[in-house]
């Protein structure tokens, strides 16, 4: 149990950066982390079993975090609007999950080629 509670408070620590990167309201700040730590790790096993239905999420997903790290690192020079930022995180994953379902992802041949 220590170990489970352990990885779900470290979860919510890796969050912070990314809450920090829209917002910088503490109410805010406080409430998703504290919702990162009850629900994070459930949520994570629930996407798992998905993944391979929506296999071109983890490029989204990848995105996200490149343009969010971006986001963070730019900030003192450029300004991005929450409401930019939250459209490209919201349209990156509508993308993703579309293409997902419009391109499925191929069986591997279960017979051997010789």
């Amino acid at each position: 149990m220590l170990v489970v509670e352990t990885s779900d408070i470290l979860f919510a620590i890796d969050s912070v950066p990314a809450i920090f990167s829209v917002t910088t309201d503490a109410f805010l700040v406080f409430s998703s982390n504290a919702f990162a730590i009850l629900g994070l790790r459930s949520l994570f096993f629930a996407l798992a079993r998905l993944l391979d239905l929506f296999h071109f999420l983890h490029y989204g997903l990848s995105f996200i975090l490149v343009f969010v790290g971006a986001k963070m690192i730019l900030s003192h020079w450029i300004n991005i609007p929450i409401g930019v930022a939250l459209g490209v995180v919201g349209a990156t994953i509508v993308v993703c999950t579309v293409a997902s379902l419009l391109w499925p992802q191929r069986s591997p041949d279960p017979t051997p080629r010789a």
